[in-house]
């Protein structure tokens, strides 16, 4: 099944890079490419994408904006959205993610690691550029003083056992195959898992996992 992709960024050069890299790669079609953020809410609303790569800085309305209007908690049928931008700033990360962003890559991924993200969105899963993930990992370390949450109920054995490889940056496929089970029931668990958590996303299990000395 082909992966519909929506493209947004005001630049020509990278909207005509991205959209090479991502048709070149199997089961991946962009089907549009919008110039500022209104243009890719208009766009995604028509098209209904499978995914969305927004650029954050952006003519008339930025990335951010553009995915709280799409993907935010108020939105009935939230789009997945991945966020990728040459700016590898704290505030960007969590405004992204806080907007309802499935991903959050800097533009030197490479196609690898790019193609993976918009598959993880696609799958209802998210990926976080690796580079990120840790230092937001060591920020929230720094500034934690409060004892962890606690689950509202415990932990199965399972669901343990998904934790650490969500909290080392594993994506559901590859959970699936460390584990033996089917992608469809890593997803399961790890929706479990935020749901007893109060996590929003998988940034915030491994924060958790950190925390509380499961990673």
């Amino acid at each position: 099944m082909t992966i519909r992709v929506l493209i947004a960024d005001d630049q020509d050069i990278v909207r005509t890079g991205l959209t090479m890299l991502l048709n070149a790669q199997p089961g991946i079609e962009v089907v549009g490419a919008a110039t500022d953020g209104r243009h890719a809410v208009r766009l995604a609303r028509q098209l209904r994408p499978d995914v969305c790569l927004f650029d954050i800085r952006m003519p008339l309305m930025d990335g951010i904006e553009a995915t709280r209007r799409l993907a935010g908690p108020d939105v009935a049928d939230p789009l997945p959205i991945v966020v990728i931008t040459t700016f590898d700033l704290d505030e960007y990360v969590h405004g992204a993610l806080k907007a309802g962003a499935r991903g959050f890559l800097l533009k030197d991924a490479g196609p690898e690691l790019l193609s993976q993200a918009i598959r993880s969105a696609a799958e209802g899963d998210a990926l976080i550029a690796p580079s990120v993930t840790v230092r937001l990992l060591a920020a929230f370390a720094d500034s934690q003083k409060e004892p962890p949450t606690q689950p509202v109920e415990p932990l199965t054995a399972r669901e343990e056992q998904v934790l650490i490889p969500v909290a080392h940056g594993r994506t559901n496929s590859e959970i699936s195959a460390e584990l033996h089970i089917s992608p469809s029931t890593v997803k399961t668990h790890v929706a479990g898992l935020m749901r007893k958590l109060g996590a929003r996303n998988r940034v915030e299990l491994a924060m958790w996992a950190h925390e509380t000395g499961r990673a």
